[in-house]
């Protein structure tokens, strides 16, 4: 039987970079796939790009491309990845430039775009799923409307031959069964297949977490090789059976149990994940090991898809304005816990209208809060950090937050230092169902 190997490069924007070198010198893999687009990472890039025609894009995808293109030139490897985020076609050329600073002629280089639905959600009116509302109501604050693509328009990139498959907004499985249907030519309605080839997708497109990131505990679940983390290559056959494995004499470890975890990854209901191709079931999934660092994967399937495509609707929310102040010593507790007294009632006096304003000890209540034990429950901590976070209506508000902060250095408890502060919009994201007409996916090619 064909045998297909695909291997990831990436699991998210900022991911380490080594690791995919690994994979295209010592994977034996036909396709190398980075993804690194979250929902807000293309809401933040929609917004580069009005700052920058020309930007827009992953700010790491050059560097990437100049630790792999080469190898992957040499070795015959097809790279897909959606660092296009919200300018495809600008992250194309940048490729093109890293090929020929590289020498690398005759590359192909495709960008798919199609996904910026933003125009065609407010002529429909669409309503978001959290509110009811159609999109227009976010008004000014509305930043982006993207619709996840499926697999065909990068498989129509492949069959026209580009080495380099750059997208805005795909389904993050997609990227990954893009490939299987190309080689295997799967029927668009092969539910089964494409429902195996999600499968695949989704154990394979969060890179180091089913080689053993994000899994580790120590004591509970250890893992090797942890700063050495390997990323995960899927050996593919036709039927949609899988082997995942990962590249050789590399950290980290393939078995039942990470796959288990990443399989239910982000998963309602493991008998109807909807995705743009199909809707996969994962229900009757079999998962065993038959040797070091491999599981073999079978028994997935699918179901007809949707019709409807998932928007993600990236709005701004609010500004946050956050600062922080260390005290130590004898009475560090007591110090912070004054620090933070004298903030709140400052930002009071001052009339700041905060929707969310936390004050708070980190290493002492930071994360559990009221659950967190009382004074008197542990020995007191000889260090803390004072935070201060909330959220402000404007810029100009979010940044009192963190001046208040710095203020403590003359105006507050003894010892204070090493102060820090910042304000930011904070993007958040909404979503809505369109039909899957209203994205139109269009393939552009460029040789290097």
């Amino acid at each position: 039987m064909k045998t297909v190997r695909l291997g990831c490069g990436a699991g998210f924007s900022g991911d380490r970079i080594e690791p995919a070198v690994e994979v295209a010198e010592r994977g034996d893999v036909g396709y190398l796939v980075f993804e690194c687009l979250a929902e807000r990472t293309i809401a933040i890039a929609q917004q580069e790009k009005l700052r920058d025609p020309n930007g827009g894009y992953d700010p790491l995808l050059a560097e990437r491309m100049e630790a792999v293109l080469g190898i992957c030139r040499t070795r015959g490897i097809r790279v897909v990845t959606n660092m296009g985020a919200a300018n495809p076609l600008a992250a194309a050329r940048c490729v093109g430039a890293v090929a020929k600073r590289l020498g690398l002629r005759g590359l192909r280089v495709a960008a798919v775009t199609g996904d910026d639905v933003l125009a065609a959600l407010h002529r429909r009116e669409e309503p978001l799923d959290q509110t009811g509302e159609p999109v227009s109501a976010l008004g000014d604050r509305l930043v982006s409307a993207n619709a996840y693509l499926g697999a065909w328009p990068i498989v129509e990139a492949l069959a026209g031959g580009a080495d380099v498959v750059i997208t805005g907004r795909t389904a993050d499985p997609a990227l990954f069964l893009a490939p299987l249907v190309h080689e295997f030519g799967w029927a668009r309605d092969d539910w089964p297949r494409l429902g195996a080839g999600t499968a695949v997708g989704h154990l394979l497109e969060c890179a180091g977490q089913v080689t053993g990131g994000y899994f580790a505990d120590p004591g509970y679940k250890d893992v090797p090789g942890l700063a050495r983390l390997g990323f995960p290559i899927g050996e593919v056959g036709e039927d949609g059976s899988a082997v995942i494995t990962k590249a050789p004499d590399t950290g980290g470890q393939v078995t039942e149990a990470t796959c288990k975890e990443q399989l239910l990854y982000e998963i309602h209901d493991p008998a109807r994940y909807y995705q743009p191709d199909v809707i996969a079931d994962f229900s009757g999934i079999t998962v065993a090991e038959i040797g070091r660092d491999r599981v073999r994967i079978s028994g997935a399937c699918g179901h007809p898809r949707t019709g409807r495509l998932k928007v993600s609707v990236g709005y701004v929310d609010s500004y946050i304005g956050e600062g922080q102040i260390s005290y130590a010593g004898p009475g560090a507790l007591a110090r912070g816990r004054l620090a933070l007294a004298i903030v709140a009632e400052r930002l009071a006096l001052a009339g700041l209208a905060t929707g969310e304003l936390r004050c708070e000890l980190i290493g002492v209540d930071s994360i559990l809060g009221p659950l967190a034990p009382i004074d008197g429950a542990g020995p007191e901590p000889r260090e803390v950090r004072a935070r201060v976070i909330g959220r402000a209506d404007s810029l100009a508000e979010a940044r009192r937050i963190g001046n208040e902060v710095d203020s403590l250095y003359l105006n507050g408890p003894a010892g204070g230092g090493g102060v820090t502060k910042s304000a930011r919009a904070v993007i958040g994201i909404l979503s809505a169902l369109v039909p899957d007409a209203v994205a139109e996916p269009a393939v552009h090619t460029i040789a290097c």
